[in-house]
């Protein structure tokens, strides 16, 4: 699988740090990442770490990672710049901040957004990715770079990147929110936290494990669980009745699409 070779992580707060344990994880050398940032702590051993970027003494690199928050991008553009050989390839992670304005800010280079999640730290992170800079033979040397922290998916047009950031970006939140939710029910209804909690998180995890190896869809394997008359059914009831959940999950997207959309046009 190929891997990054020479990269620079401008900003490595807990996203970019997951995804620099992921790639390490997946067999990249520590000595390809070279991490300017004065706040990181704990990087892994053999990174190369330096506190400002005038440290490096005008070394240059084919690959840039924007790990700043996207407030902070017009502050750095400048010192960016400097990191960046002729041609470079920038990677944004930076929610909201489209191509259109990456060009702007830095017009000799290719720029490409990216959306994992933290799960990239365990090669389990799905990652959208879309640029219009970027050729198909491009487009196809970097994809095993994402592929290695999970599954890497191109994005036929930019404005699908919103709503691939609610899913596959704020997902995990939402199922943080799920399993903890499932724990105080339990213990509402009688059951010592600690178990519900040690539970909840144990039926999330095997039930998740289960269906990424099946072939059926998790619609097919729920309704495999609920025998007809029985207490899963019981309960699947209240969560079918009127698409209750499918309702309440639409509009929790749809408010976090909808406000990295209000993000994009707040760059511009």
């Amino acid at each position: 699988m190929t891997l990054p070779t020479h990269i620079a992580l401008l900003g490595c707060g807990n996203m970019a740090g997951a995804m620099l344990r992921g790639w390490l994880h997946a067999g990249a050398e520590a000595s390809a990442f070279t991490v300017i940032d004065p706040y990181a702590k704990d990087l892994p051993k053999g990174v190369r770490h330096f506190d400002a970027v005038a440290d490096l003494g005008g070394e240059t690199f084919p690959a840039v990672m924007l790990g700043v928050k996207p407030q902070m991008l017009a502050d750095v553009a400048d010192t960016a710049r400097t990191l960046m050989a002729d041609g470079a390839l920038v990677i944004s992670m930076l929610a909201g901040i489209e191509c259109a304005a990456l060009s702007r800010l830095f017009p000799d280079q290719r720029p490409v957004r990216i959306m994992p999640n933290l799960a990239a730290a365990l090669n389990a992170s799905p990652v959208g990715l879309f640029s219009a800079a970027l050729t198909e033979a491009e487009r196809e040397a970097i994809t095993p770079w994402f592929d290695a922290l999970g599954s890497a998916v191109w994005l036929p047009q930019e404005s699908d990147m919103a709503l691939f950031t609610a899913l596959g970006g704020s997902g995990p939140a939402y199922l943080y929110r799920f399993i903890d939710a499932l724990a105080v029910a339990a213990t509402r209804l009688g059951m010592d936290p600690a178990t519900a909690q040690a539970t909840a998180l144990a039926t999330v995890d095997g039930a998740a494990k289960l269906a990424a190896a099946a072939s059926e869809s998790p619609a097919t394997l729920a309704d495999r669980v609920a025998s007809p008359g029985g207490s899963t059914r019981e309960g699947m009831n209240v969560l079918d009745a009127d698409d209750a959940l499918i309702r309440l999950l639409d509009a929790t997207l749809a408010a976090a699409r909808d406000r990295n959309i209000a993000l994009a046009k707040l760059a511009d």
